[in-house]
C-alpha cells in the first residue's frame, strides 16, 4: 500500500524513474480527474489506485518514491462522457500510458474494452460500467540505463544507402542458423548469421516494418487471423513485447538496444517504419485502450458537424490530430526517444500525407513539417515519407519539404508497365531511371530524394509480380475483395506454379530484370526482405493478416542463383558512382571531356531524337553513362574518376540488333551483365566488343557494358 506521495513534475511525460522512486506525468486537457493504478507483477492484482492531486498547465503528475523498474501501471481519467461533443471519459476502462516505454501483455479482447455498452440500440452514445483491468495490457516503468559501448551511428549518405524491409518476424522466424529459443525477436535481427548475411548481401540500412507496440484487430482474431504487419499502433515509446524473447517487464528495450549496437557495429543503419497518423482504437465504435479515454477531443481529428464521428484520412477509422500543440509534442517526443534514447538512424512515415492535413488539404508546410526542420536532431536523421494516404488529394509523390526521401510509387509503376509490356511511355522510363527529377529537381532536391521499389511489403512479392496475373487472397477470408485490383502484374503465360520451363525460365529473367533496373537506376534502391531469394506468397498481395508461412521467409527454398546476382548487382552498384550520383544529369558536355554525361540511343546507334520518347509502343533504348564527369573521393581522400557505361534495355518480345555507339564514346566494351543469361560481374571477364559493334540483345532482357578507365 503506497503510503507517501509528492507532487512531483510535469516534465517529463510517462512514467520516469530517477533511481528512488518513479515521476508519473500525464497530458490531458478535459479530465476531472486522474487516478493511478498499480498491479502486480503478474498483472490480475490492481494493487493501489492512487488520485494525481498535482495539475500543471493541463498535466496530471505525482511522485512515488521506492517504485523501481519492472512496476506495471495504467490510468483511470475521469470527465463526461458527452460522444457528441468529443468527450468518451470513462474509469472503468484502464488505459495505457500514452507515454509508455515498455507494455507487457497483449490484448485480451473483451466487451469491457469498450466505453459503451456492445449491443445497445444507442450504441457508442450509451454507458459501459464493466471493468476492463483485466483485458488490457499494462504500462511498465523501465531503466533506461544501458551500456551502448562507444555505440557511433553510421550516417550512411543518401547515396550510398541500399534500403532492406524487413519484418522482424518473418525475416528470422524460419531461418535454420538462428537459435530456436530467438527466432522472430529483436535479438534474431542483431545476431551475427543475420548481420553477415545482410554484409554480403551489401545492405546499408534495415527498414523495420512497425516495432511501436500494436493492436491485434479482434475481427481477425475471431477469424483464427492477426494483425501481422503491424500498422495498428498504441504505444509509439515502447517496442512491441511480441518480438522479445528477453522478458516483458523492460526487457524488450534492451532487447532492442543490443540489437542496434549489433548493427551499427557492423556499419547497418536501423530505421524505423512509424505509424502516426491514426491509433489502434478505431471509429467510434472502437475500444477504449488509451487516447480516446485519455482526453478523446484533444488527441483525435474530430468531424466539425458532430464531434461523435471522426475524419478518417487512413481507412483505419480515425486520425490523429497532427494539428494540435499536444499531439505534435507527443510525436517529436516519440521521435526523439527513439533517436536519442534507442540510437535509431531514420524513419519511414506512413501514410504521411496525413500527417501534413492542416484542415481537409494537404499543405506540405504544416506545422508538422515546420516542427521536424527545425528540430536540431530529428531534422538530421534520414525521413523517408510515403506520400499518399485515401483522403482527397492524398497523392502527394514528389511534394514533400526538401530534406524529406519519399516512396516514389510513380517509378513502381513504371519499371513494372515497362517490363510487362504494358503501353508505356520511354520519357516516363527515363525519367524514372535517371532519379525523376520531373518530381524532386524544382525543389533544389537531388535524385537522393526518390526512394526506389518495385516491390514493397503491401502487394505481390516480386516472384508473384512475374507470376500472377490476379490476387489470390483468400485466407484473409474477405472473399478475396481485400487488396489492390491493379498490380500491372504479368504472369508469363500461366497463373501461379507452374511445370513449364519456358515459362519459369522467363520468369526468373523478368525478376533479373526488375532487379537490374532498380540497381542501375539513379535514386535510392529498396528492395523487400527475401525477394533475393524467390520468396513468394502464393499470390497474396494484402499478407497484413497472415503471421504463418505465407509471409515468412522460407529460408530452406530460397533461389541461390537469385540471390548471388543480386548480391553481385548491389556489389556492381556499390562499387560504381556512375550508378549512384550525388546530382542531376545535366545532358550537356562535361568539361576537358567533350562527350555529354548522358546520351540516349536508339538500336541503329544513333541517338534518340525528340520524338521517340512519347513513342508508347517503343520497347527498347539504349543509355550512355559517362563515369568519367564523376568526381568522388576515395577512402584515403584521392580523387577517383569512374568508368563508363552502356546499358541496353529490351522490353520488347523478340531479340533485337543494337549497334554500339561510335569510338568517341568509347573504342573497347566488355559485356559484365546479361540479364537473360543471368550473367552479372563486377569485374572484365565477358565477351568484348569495339565501337560501331553490333550486339544482339535477346527478347526482355538487360545487357550492361562497361569501358575500363584506360588511355585509348
Amino acid at each position: 500500500m503506497i503510503k507517501t506521495i509528492y507532487p512531483g513534475n510535469p516534465y517529463p511525460l510517462g512514467a520516469t524513474w530517477d533511481g528512488e522512486g518513479v515521476n508519473f506525468a500525464l497530458y490531458t486537457e478535459n479530465a476531472t480527474g486522474v487516478d493511478l493504478c498499480l498491479f502486480s507483477n503478474d498483472e490480475s492484482t490492481e494493487t493501489d489506485r492512487i488520485p494525481l492531486k498535482e495539475r500543471s498547465n493541463h498535466v496530471w503528475h505525482s511522485y512515488i518514491p521506492g517504485l523501481k523498474p519492472g512496476q506495471l501501471y495504467g490510468y483511470r481519467v475521469h470527465g463526461p462522457y458527452e460522444p457528441e461533443n468529443g468527450h468518451r471519459f470513462n474509469p472503468n476502462k484502464l488505459l495505457l500510458d500514452p507515454y509508455a516505454k515498455a507494455i507487457t501483455g497483449t490484448m485480451d479482447w473483451h466487451d469491457s474494452l469498450f466505453a459503451y455498452n456492445i449491443g445497445d440500440p444507442e450504441e457508442d452514445l450509451s454507458y459501459s460500467e464493466s471493468d476492463s483491468a483485466s483485458y488490457i495490457p499494462k504500462s511498465v516503468v523501465i531503466d533506461d540505463n544501458f551500456d551502448w559501448e562507444n555505440d557511433k551511428a553510421p550516417k550512411i549518405s543518401y547515396h550510398k544507402s541500399i534500403i532492406y524491409e524487413a519484418h522482424v518476424k518473418g525475416f528470422t522466424k524460419l531461418h535454420p542458423e538462428i537459435p530456436e529459443n530467438i527466432r522472430g525477436s529483436y535479438a534474431a535481427i542483431g545476431h551475427p548469421v543475420t548481420i553477415k548475411y545482410l554484409k554480403e548481401l551489401g545492405i546499408t540500412a534495415i527498414e523495420l516494418m512497425p516495432v511501436h507496440h500494436f493492436v491485434k484487430d479482434r475481427y481477425l482474431e475471431e477469424k483464427g487471423l492477426s494483425n501481422y504487419w503491424g500498422y495498428s499502433s498504441i504505444g509509439f515509446f515502447a517496442p512491441d513485447v511480441r518480438y522479445s524473447s528477453s522478458g516483458t517487464h523492460g526487457g524488450q528495450v534492451t532487447e532492442f538496444k543490443n540489437m542496434v549496437k549489433a548493427l551499427h557495429k557492423a556499419g547497418i543503419e536501423v530505421i524505423l517504419d512509424v505509424v502516426y497518423n491514426h491509433t489502434a482504437e478505431g471509429n467510434q465504435n472502437g475500444p477504449t485502450l488509451c487516447f480516446r479515454g485519455v482526453d478523446n477531443a484533444s488527441y483525435y481529428r474530430l468531424t466539425d458537424d458532430n464531434k461523435r464521428y471522426y475524419m478518417d484520412y487512413t481507412g483505419c477509422g480515425n486520425t490523429l490530430n497532427a494539428n494540435l500543440p499536444n499531439v505534435l509534442r507527443m510525436i517529436m517526443d516519440s521521435l526523439r526517444y527513439w533517436i536519442l534514447d534507442m540510437h535509431v538512424d531514420g524513419f519511414r512515415f506512413d501514410l504521411a500525407a496525413t500527417l501534413a492535413r492542416e484542415l481537409h488539404e494537404v499543405d506540405r508546410l504544416s506545422a508538422f513539417f515546420d516542427i521536424i526542420h527545425q528540430d536540431p536532431t530529428i531534422s538530421q536523421v534520414k525521413l523517408i515519407a510515403e506520400p499518399w494516404d485515401i483522403g482527397e488529394g492524398g497523392y502527394q509523390v514528389g511534394k514533400f519539404p526538401p530534406g524529406w526521401a519519399e516512396w516514389n510509387g510513380k517509378y513502381r509503376d513504371c519499371i513494372r508497365d515497362y517490363w510487362r509490356g504494358a503501353d508505356s511511355m520511354l520519357g516516363e522510363f527515363a525519367e524514372r531511371f535517371t532519379g525523376s527529377s520531373d518530381l524532386y529537381k524544382d525543389d533544389y532536391r537531388r535524385p537522393t530524394a526518390s526512394i526506389n521499389f518495385v516491390t514493397a511489403h503491401d502487394g505481390f512479392t516480386l516472384h508473384d509480380l512475374v507470376s500472377y496475373n490476379e490476387k489470390h487472397n483468400e485466407a484473409n477470408g474477405e472473399d478475396n475483395n481485400d487488396g489492390d485490383d491493379h498490380n500491372r502484374s504479368w504472369n508469363c503465360g500461366e497463373e501461379g506454379d507452374t511445370d513449364n520451363e519456358e515459362i519459369i525460365e522467363l520468369r526468373n529473367k523478368q525478376k533479373r530484370n526488375f532487379l537490374a533496373t532498380l540497381f542501375l537506376s539513379q535514386g535510392v534502391p529498396m528492395l523487400v526482405a527475401g525477394d533475393e531469394a524467390g520468396r513468394t506468397q502464393g499470390g497474396n498481395n494484402n499478407a497484413y493478416c497472415q503471421d504463418n508461412e505465407i509471409s515468412w521467409i522460407n529460408w530452406e527454398n530460397s533461389d541461390s542463383e537469385l540471390l548471388n546476382f543480386t548480391r553481385t548487382l548491389i556489389h556492381l552498384r556499390t562499387t560504381h558512382p556512375t550508378f549512384r550520383r550525388r546530382r542531376w544529369f545535366k545532358g550537356q558536355p562535361i568539361k576537358g571531356i567533350g562527350l555529354e554525361d548522358i546520351s540516349w540511343f536508339l538500336p541503329d546507334g544513333e541517338e534518340m531524337p525528340e520524338e521517340n520518347w512519347n513513342h508508347d509502343f517503343a520497347k527498347s533504348l539504349a543509355i550512355f553513362l559517362n563515369g568519367k564527369g564523376i568526381r568522388t573521393v576515395g577512402p584515403k581522400g584521392e580523387p577517383i574518376v569512374d568508368d563508363n557505361f552502356y546499358i541496353v534495355f529490351n522490353a520488347h518480345y523478340e531479340p533485337l540488333t543494337f549497334v554500339l555507339p561510335p569510338k568517341k564514346y568509347g573504342s573497347k566494351w566488355t559485356k559484365i551483365l546479361d540479364t537473360h543469361t543471368g550473367f552479372v560481374t563486377g569485374d572484365d571477364g565477358g565477351e568484348t566488343f569495339g565501337a560501331s559493334d553490333s550486339i544482339t540483345v535477346e527478347s526482355r532482357s538487360v545487357i550492361l557494358l562497361r569501358q575500363p578507365l584506360t588511355k585509348e
